[in-house]
C-alpha cells in the first residue's frame, strides 16, 4: 500500500463520555506537541509524518476510514465497483466548496487523478493511480475511474487528499504557494507557519460535516522529548505522545491524575533498522542476518520502551488479518551472528577486536532524527551489541527536514534507524517493489528481490480476501529471510491528552478519528492565540 501516515490509534475512552454533539461548547483552542516540522503541506509529495499530520486537517479524500477502520464517504457521498472490479464510480457530495469558496466538483477529482500520473509532480506515491487506465468527470459530480486490470488497493487509494484544480493547474508544484498556504475543503483552515516553532489552523465555518467544536489547532515543533514534556506540566501542550520513562514513572503523580489522561495501546506502527544496499556491505544477505542475530530486540524493549512494545517480525501490525506470525525469527544470538559473519568473509585477521574483510574495517553508522529518545537509546544499545561482535558503529543524529531531504530521499547514508506507521491495507509495493529503488521513492533502502516483485503486483490483482492473505504471508516470509531491514520492535502508543477535552470516543481507528467533535467546556477553554 502506500503509507499515509496517518497514525491509526486504538485507545481507551477519556474519562467521561462526554455531551452529545449538538451539544457540545464550540470554541477554545487545542496544542499538539510534535518533534518534527512539517516539510510541505502538499502531502502528495511528501514523505513525512509531520507533514501529513498537519495538513491532514486542511483536506479530505474521496473515502476515509471510519472508527471501526472500514472505507466511508468522505467527498464522495456513494460508490459503486462494477461487477469485474475494473470501475469505479464515485457520486460527489453537492455544495462542498473550497475554503476560498470555490465549489469542489468532480473535474478537481479528476485533476488531481492527473496530478498523480503526471511525470512531473515530484511524487513517491504515484503506483496506485497509473494502474488507472482512464478517468472521466461526466457532471460535476459523477467521478469515474477504469482500470487497466482488477487492483485489490484501488479503493483505499482513494482517501488520497484532494487537492484545489484552480491552485494547481498548469503550475509547478514545487514553486505554488500551497507548499505553504495549504487551502482545502477539510474542518480546519490554514492560519500561520513559523518555521521550526509551530503551525496554526482555525476551524472552518462552512465544513460540509458541521463546525468543529475547537476553534483552533495549534502543532507546536518541539524537537526534545523532555522540553516537550515539561511545556505539557506548564499548561503549554494538550495532547502529545509520551515516552515510557514519562508513561511509567513521570505521570504517576496526583497532578497528571488530575489534569490529564493517559492511554496505551499496540501502535500501528513499527522501528527498524534499514540497511544502504547499494553499499557491498550490507549486500550480502548473510551479512544483514548477522547483524540481525547480534541485536538483543527483548534487550531493546525492556531497556527502551520499558516493556511497552513487542519484538517486530515484518512490515504488518501484529495479531491483524494479515499478520504471518510464522516467519523467520531472529533471537539474540552473537555466535550465530559470528558464524554467518565469517561464512560472508568477515575475520578478525589482525586481533584488534574488529572484524575485517580485504584489509578494511566493519564499521558503519546509524543515521537518525533529532529528538527521538526511542531511537537514540536504541541506537546506543544496538552500537553496543554489534560492538560485541568486532562492527563497530558511528551514532549520527540530524534535524527532521534536513534527515529525510538531504539523506533519506537521496539515499545518503549508510543505516538508518527510522519507523513506518501503517495503514489497514497490508499493500507494501510502493516499499518494497524494485521499481520504487530510486532516490525520492519509499525504497530508500534500495531493495530488489523478482519474487517477491512478483507477489507484490499479483496480491494487487487480488480480490480474494484469502488469496491475497497467503500473498501477503509469502511477502513477510521472503522479508524475513532477506532481512533489508532488522525489525526492531512494535511499540505501545503512549499519548496523553488534557482532561478538559471532551467527546473522545475509543474505537479501533484510534481516537482521532472523531476530532471535529471533540471539545472543550466553556469554563474550561482558553483562548485562541494571535501569535
Amino acid at each position: 500500500m502506500v503509507l499515509r501516515w496517518l497514525a491509526l490509534l486504538l485507545c481507551l475512552a477519556l474519562c467521561g463520555a462526554g455531551s452529545p454533539a449538538l451539544a457540545a461548547d464550540n470554541g477554545g483552542s487545542l496544542v499538539i506537541g510534535t518533534i518534527g516540522d512539517a516539510t510541505s503541506m502538499i502531502p502528495m509529495i511528501t514523505s513525512d509524518s509531520a507533514s501529513h499530520e498537519m495538513s491532514g486537517l486542511v483536506y479530505n479524500g474521496l473515502l476515509k476510514y471510519d472508527k471501526d477502520l472500514n472505507l466511508v464517504g468522505d467527498l464522495a457521498e456513494s460508490w459503486q465497483v462494477s461487477d469485474d472490479g475494473l470501475t469505479i464510480t464515485f457520486k460527489l457530495r453537492k455544495g462542498v466548496r473550497w475554503q476560498d469558496g470555490k465549489p469542489y466538483t468532480a473535474k478537481d477529482a479528476l485533476f488531481n487523478w492527473r496530478f498523480m500520473v503526471d511525470p512531473k509532480t515530484p511524487t513517491a506515491y504515484s503506483g496506485d493511480y497509473l494502474k488507472v487506465k482512464d478517468a472521466a468527470a461526466p457532471d460535476d459530480y459523477t467521478f469515474v475511474v477504469h482500470y487497466k486490470e482488477p487492483f485489490a488497493p484501488g479503493l483505499a487509494s482513494w482517501t488520497l487528499s484532494q487537492m484545489p484544480r484552480h491552485l494547481l493547474e498548469g503550475k509547478d508544484v514545487r514553486a505554488s504557494e500551497l507548499n505553504r498556504h495549504p487551502m482545502g475543503t477539510g474542518p480546519y483552515k490554514f492560519q500561520r507557519w513559523d518555521p521550526g516553532a509551530r503551525v496554526m489552523l482555525a476551524y472552518n465555518p462552512d465544513y460540509f460535516e458541521g463546525r468543529p467544536h475547537i476553534s483552533q489547532v495549534t502543532y507546536r515543533v518541539i524537537p526534545d522529548m523532555a522540553t516537550m514534556f515539561l511545556e505539557l506540566k506548564a499548561g503549554g501542550l494538550d495532547w502529545m505522545g509520551l515516552n515510557a520513562l514519562q508513561y511509567r514513572r513521570q505521570t504517576n503523580t496526583a497532578f497528571f491524575k488530575k489534569n490529564f489522561v493517559k492511554y496505551k495501546y499496540l501502535a500501528s506502527a513499527y522501528t527498524y533498522l534499514g540497511y544502504n544496499l547499494k553499499d557491498p556491505r550490507f549486500s550480502d544477505k548473510r551479512v544483514r542476518q548477522a547483524l540481525s542475530y547480534a541485536i538483543n530486540k527483548k534487550e531493546l524493549i525492556k531497556g527502551v520502551l520499558l516493556g511497552l512494545g513487542q519484538v517486530c517480525t515484518g512490515p504488518v501490525k501484529p495479531g491483524t488479518y494479515w499478520y504471518n506470525p510464522k516467519v523467520k525469527h531472529y533471537p539474540y544470538d552473537p555466535a550465530k551472528a559470528k558464524a554467518l559473519l565469517k561464512q560472508a568473509g568477515w575475520e578478525d585477521r589482525d586481533g584488534d577486536g574488529l572484524l575485517d574483510k580485504d584489509g578494511r574495517p566493519f564499521e558503519f553508522t546509524i543515521l537518525t532524527n533529532q529528538g527521538n529518545s526511542y531511537r537514540a537509546n536504541t541506537g546506543v544499545i544496538i552500537q553496543q551489541r554489534l560492538a560485541g561482535i568486532g562492527v563497530r558503529v558511528k551514532l549520527r543524529t540530524v534535524e527532521w527536514a534536513a534527515f529525510i531531504k538531504e539523506f533519506v530521499n537521496k539515499g545518503r547514508f549508510e543505516a538508518v534507524l527510522l519507523g513506518w506507521t501503517v495503514t489497514p491495507d497490508p499493500d507494501q509495493f510502493d516499499i518494497w517493489h524494485s521499481s520504487r529503488a530510486k532516490p525520492g521513492q519509499l525504497n530508500f533502502t534500495y531493495y530488489k528481490n523478482p519474487e517477491l516483485d512478483k507477489i507484490l503486483t499479483e496480491q494487487r490483482r487480488t480480490f480474494d480476501r484469502e488469496k491475497r492473505r497467503a500473498l501477503i504471508f509469502r511477502m513477510q516470509e521472503i522479508l524475513a529471510e532477506d532481512q533489508p531491514y532488522t525489525f526492531l520492535y512494535v511499540p505501545q502508543a503512549l499519548p496523553v491528552v488534557a482532561a478538559r477535552i471532551r467527546g473522545i470516543a475509543p474505537a479501533p481507528a484510534g481516537i482521532s478519528y472523531n476530532f471535529i467533535r471533540w471539545w472543550v467546556p466553556k469554563s474550561l477553554q482558553k483562548p485562541a492565540m494571535t501569535r
